[in-house]
């Protein structure tokens, strides 16, 4: 297939004739998506939970590999049954009930591709407000502009352009963020950094949530998405090996390193928090800003973009009657709004995104639990036509897994506090049993974990019985 032709799969089967490559193949749409300079800046938001640096390495690394391993767990969907991840979880909620973590997932693609695109509108608008000479509403359009342009040809035209395209962004991202490094790297005051103090247990369980839910999970909901092009004969380990290192790699180094000079400067950490990527321009030489701003519009873009194709497809699977580039178009418009709104009339970009994730983490932790308990279960593929079928094996409505998302949604939205919006605070409702909103867990997202946790061992229990008997048709 050429690069720029237009794919026409949707949430159908992938053909036998269409299912090549290798599982490496999925280093770089995982690499590409992962890469952007924005896990530089919450490198400030880990220390922001009162932690040392030493705790904000060992939470990057942590975190960021176990919302990986998910991910990796879920790609292998795809391979078995080469079919897109919410058609598959069809199989755990039913073929109707299946609408409700679909709509949900909808959420959270179109909320991401939205942040990544005003991110990178908000850095370029930096980049040319620090060169000067250009009206700032103007630097912002370009960013704008750009941005959306190579999302959209990407989102829209599919599979075929993005694996091609997320090569080369993830290429020369990589390359110029080591440049970004380097010039960088006097900036960061080792001796101010080591002296931070470690901090409590629950501001580093808080900031290992964030990372969870910030940088891996809400990857989960479009694992399979580029795995169902793979033959079913690809490693199973090698899949999950490849999603995860992929994933991770560049990430964990970034994290980390943003870490080191947040805890170098208290005036770029509270900068951070207006302009995640644009703050991380103070420390660079005015010749470097064009390349710099190139740097942070590809490595938001490739995340952009991925999120732009599953939010396409996810929209379909739950019923839109229109064709997948149809539908990715659909969810191109309102990322715009949504970017135009966070760019030209948000007053903190920080305050809704830590909102948004929390606020959505959480059943997205029930769901992928489920999906990832569903899918360790399962030792055959799925039965392809009753993905289709309510009829069929996996029923219309799965109650028992709709009962348990609802279930771990609601314990873990009581354990978690949520006060970047005034319509958010009746989050925390169960904090009293661990100390109150005041106490020592109230800022530690602890019911992200008890989600995660009542999803997988909730769903063992009540489906391994259900899933042998479908599996023995």
């Amino acid at each position: 297939m050429p690069i720029f032709e237009l794919e026409l799969n949707g949430p159908n089967l992938i053909q036998e004739s269409e299912r090549r490559g290798s599982a490496r193949s999925l280093f770089w749409p995982w690499c590409g998506a992962n890469v952007s300079l924005l896990a530089l800046s919450y490198g400030a938001f880990f220390l922001g939970f009162g932690i040392s640096f030493r705790q904000a390495m060992m939470a990057a690394i942590v975190g960021t590999v176990l919302s990986f391993l998910v991910v990796g767990f879920s790609s292998l969907a795809g391979k078995k049954s080469n079919a897109p991840t919410m058609i598959l979880s069809r199989a755990t909620f039913g073929v109707k009930g299946n609408i409700i973590p679909g709509a949900l997932s909808y959420l959270i693609f179109v909320g991401w591709e939205t942040v990544l695109v005003s991110l990178a509108t908000l850095a370029t608008g930096t980049v040319f407000a620090r060169l000067g000479n250009i009206n700032h509403d103007l630097s912002l359009i370009i960013g704008f502009v750009i941005a959306v342009s190579l999302t959209v040809i990407g989102g829209v035209l599919g599979f075929a352009t993005i694996m091609k395209i997320q090569k080369w962004l993830t290429l020369v991202t990589v390359v110029m963020t080591v440049v970004y490094i380097a010039l960088t790297i006097d900036s960061v005051n080792w001796q101010a950094v080591s002296s931070i103090m470690d901090g409590t247990s629950q501001g580093f369980i808080g900031a290992l949530i964030f990372g969870i839910t910030g940088i891996g999970l809400g990857w989960v909901n479009s694992a399979a998405d580029y795995s169902r092009y793979l033959p079913r004969a690809v490693s199973s380990k090698a899949v999950v090996g490849w999603t995860v290192l992929g994933a991770s790699l560049v990430p964990i180094v970034l994290v980390i390193y943003g870490s080191a000079l947040a805890g170098s400067s208290k005036e770029l950490s509270d900068a951070i928090a207006m302009d995640p990527i644009g703050a991380l321009t103070t420390l660079l030489p005015t010749w470097y800003l064009i390349p710099f701003a190139l740097v942070a519009v590809l490595g938001l873009v490739g995340g952009a973009i991925l999120d732009l194709y599953s939010s396409g497809l996810t929209l379909v699977s739950i019923g839109l009657p229109v064709k997948r580039h149809i539908a990715a178009s659909i969810d191109a418009l309102i990322m715009l709004a949504g970017t135009i709104y966070i760019v030209w009339f948000a007053d903190n970009f920080f305050a809704p995104f830590q909102g948004f994730l929390i606020t959505l983490g959480v059943p997205v932790a029930v769901w992928s639990a489920i999906f990832v308990a569903d899918v360790i279960m399962r030792k055959n593929p799925y039965s392809e036509a009753d993905l289709y079928n309510p009829a069929g094996r996996y029923g219309a409505w799965n109650k028992k897994s709709l009962a348990l998302m609802a279930i771990g949604s609601i314990i873990g939205w009581g354990l978690v506090t949520n006060t970047f919006a005034s319509w958010l605070s009746w989050q925390g409702y169960l904090l009293f049993i661990i100390g109150g909103k005041e106490g020592a867990w109230a800022y530690a997202n602890v019911g992200v974990i008890a989600a995660l946790l009542i999803g997988f061992i909730g769903h063992i229990l009540l489906s391994r019985k259900a899933i042998k008997a479908q599996e023995s048709f």
